[in-house]
């Protein structure tokens, strides 16, 4: 009989939920990000739709026990459609009380709270700017509060183990991870079997967390302090192969995925930054499929690489975040003059300058589109989910080879590492990347005579006998590809790479609509704002409102039906993590008085923003 099986015959009894929201928070020893991640690869297993949010601390080792150094990972999981993380948490577990303080704010009245009594000391209160302990002054009386010994248990449960009272201590997160397993009916097979080749090359280390994560979940089993367990029935989705992934994982995969498409090598080149390192160390794995990465000295370099590699034939991609664009932009405007395929993704953070590290913003959107001197276009998309990474950054190789242009790609640290499902595709279903390089000058090779439906130029890898050309950075002749000062062909040339844009929008699909085609409020989005607006206009539209919204991948060139969709509603409404950049765009651009919901506190949108904008649009009484 498997330890999944033996869930199913607890004594104790058990009542399904239709969705759970849990926040696993503690110091940054704590395991936390660990703990939540491998609750959602068990929830995944289970068959439950889900969504994640790791929200780590900005400094790297904060001091232990305060507030500043408190990591979290919060998930949503459910037997219907999840769109968000959630708003609020069910169910907070707190490792310390610096944990607590921080968790209290978003929990839902009357929530669980699971705490670790053992770290409830005169220290670990006062860094946490307690003054009383609130477990026993009454202040949570309001809520379900578990007051758990854990580190105590922990350290029982391995008293057998050969290793020390420190690394026994550490062990306390998988304890954690049993217990809300047990209480939440997760499948713990997968678990036990992942530490076992996690730790592989330390058989003591499978023991001891082996036997922690036995003890957590053997003891909700077994103590009177839970009467009941809880179980979430699998979500009804459609048939196929599915795996976890975050968006840095799904660039990654979309870069391979691309590549192999196109038969040509990929050169990702980049410095390291967060939040977007790990899209580097991904594709690092993948050099059997001909992907190659290369860690630059600076955003600079990686940039210039990435430029030298797409003149070399190869597809030239690099990844930063908002400090290390600024770095890049005259390299981008190189590739712009130039006329080579780059595909730049940018995991946007909180800023200013160094900012919030590690919190999600989307103030980047006006820098990608305008951030260069001269006329400079590029294309610009937007993923919208973890799993969106994919297609987008497909895409975004798709139309840079396609039109030999740069393609920025903007993601946010919320997307680069919250999880989802994702359905893989199958590779014959990917749409083609066509690439065709001249070969032989039969006629004079004219390096800048454009392809009359893109307006591309020729991609001639050098070497290529009778094909030699200038590159750089001065502006070319029509044509020829020499160097000209002339006037007027300098403003052709300009006219030129402006108009490749417009022959890419003229590609793009329709934007679709998620509700009525017309009405009071539509809520235009970008980025990871559409987990929140889909969920917001979803709840709006069962209550009776007149609310729909579309979500923008393509942000220059905007989708050919944007402004006729505009116009059929009475109120825009645009929500963004930023002061209102998307808003200042279609104002501008279709003469819309749109509105704004603009936040700008380094956490991501919430569906209650939304729905409370909606209200406040329609004149209406919020939903309670």
């Amino acid at each position: 009989m498997s330890e999944h099986d033996h869930t199913e015959i607890s004594v104790k009894p058990l009542q399904d939920i239709p969705r759970l929201t849990i926040r696993f928070a503690g110091d940054s020893g704590d395991g936390m990000q660990l703990t939540g991640e491998r609750f959602a690869a068990a929830t995944a297993l289970a068959g439950n739709d889900l969504r994640t949010y790791p929200d780590f601390p900005a400094e790297i080792r904060a001091p232990a026990g305060t507030l500043s150094g408190v990591s979290g990972f919060q998930i949503q999981l459910g037997t219907h459609e999840i769109l968000t993380p959630g708003d609020a948490p069910d169910v907070l577990v707190a490792m310390n009380p610096a944990a607590l303080k921080t968790g209290m704010a978003s929990l839902v009245p009357g929530g669980t709270i699971i705490v670790n009594d053992d770290a409830f000391t005169e220290t670990n209160l006062y860094k946490a700017g307690y003054t009383a302990n609130p477990l026993e002054d009454g202040s949570l009386n309001a809520y379900q509060v578990y007051r758990i010994p854990i580190s105590r248990l922990t350290e029982e449960a391995l008293a057998s183990s050969p290793l020390s009272p420190k690394q026994k201590d550490r062990c306390k997160n998988f304890f954690v991870l049993g217990l809300v397993s047990w209480l939440y009916s997760r499948p713990i097979d997968p678990t036990i079997q992942w530490i076992a080749h996690k730790f592989v090359q330390r058989p003591e280390i499978v023991e001891a967390n082996t036997l922690a994560f036995k003890a957590g979940y053997h003891f909700g089993e077994t103590t009177e302090r839970f009467s009941m367990h809880y179980r979430i029935p699998q979500a009804t989705i459609e048939p196929g192969l599915y795996r976890k992934i975050t968006g840095n994982e799904a660039f990654a995969l979309g870069c391979v995925a691309a590549a192999h498409r196109a038969g040509r090598p990929l050169v990702y080149a980049s410095y390291p930054i967060t939040p977007a390192s790990e899209i580097l160390h991904e594709l690092a794995r993948y050099k059997a499929f001909d992907i190659r990465t290369f860690q630059a000295e600076d955003e600079i370099a990686a940039v210039c690489t990435a430029i030298g590699a797409s003149f070399a034939g190869a597809l030239g991609v690099t990844g930063t975040s908002g400090p290390g664009l600024d770095l890049k932009s005259e390299a981008i405007g190189l590739a712009v003059m130039a006329e080579l395929p780059l595909v730049v993704i940018d995991v946007q953070r909180g800023g200013p300058s160094t900012g919030l590290p590690t919190k999600p913003e989307q103030a980047d959107l006006l820098q990608a589109l305008f951030g260069r001197h001269g006329e400079c276009p590029v294309v610009v998309l937007a993923a919208r989910s973890p799993a969106d990474c994919f297609a987008t950054v497909y895409e975004a190789l798709q139309l840079a080879v396609t039109y030999m242009l740069p393609v920025l790609v903007l993601s946010d640290a919320f997307l680069a590492n919250s999880a989802e499902p994702w359905r893989i595709p199958s590779f014959a279903t990917l749409p083609p990347i066509p690439i065709t390089h001249p070969h032989d000058a039969q006629e004079p090779f004219h390096p800048y005579r454009r392809d009359p439906v893109t307006l591309a130029r020729p991609w001639a890898i050098p070497g290529t006998p009778g094909l030699e050309h200038r590159i750089g950075g001065l502006e070319k002749e029509d044509g020829t590809g020499g160097v000209s000062y002339d006037p007027l062909n300098h403003e052709r040339m300009t006219q030129h790479r402006a108009d490749k844009l417009q022959r890419c929008q003229a590609n793009l699909p329709p934007l679709a609509i998620h509700g009525d085609p017309s009405g009071d409020v539509l809520v235009v989005g970008w980025g990871s704002t559409y987990g929140a607006i889909t969920a917001a206009v979803s709840a709006a539209r069962q209550a009776g409102r007149s609310a729909s919204s579309i979500h923008l991948r393509h942000l220059n060139p905007f989708p050919p039906n944007l402004g006729e969709i505009l116009s059929r509603f009475r109120t825009i409404l645009v929500p963004e993590l930023n002061r209102g950049q998307l808003l200042w765009l279609l104002r501008a651009r279709f003469l819309v008085d749109a509105q704004g919901l603009h936040k700008v506190q380094g956490q991501p949108l919430k569906a209650s923003e939304v729905l409370e904008a909606i209200d406040r649009c329609t004149g209406k009484r919020a939903l309670s």
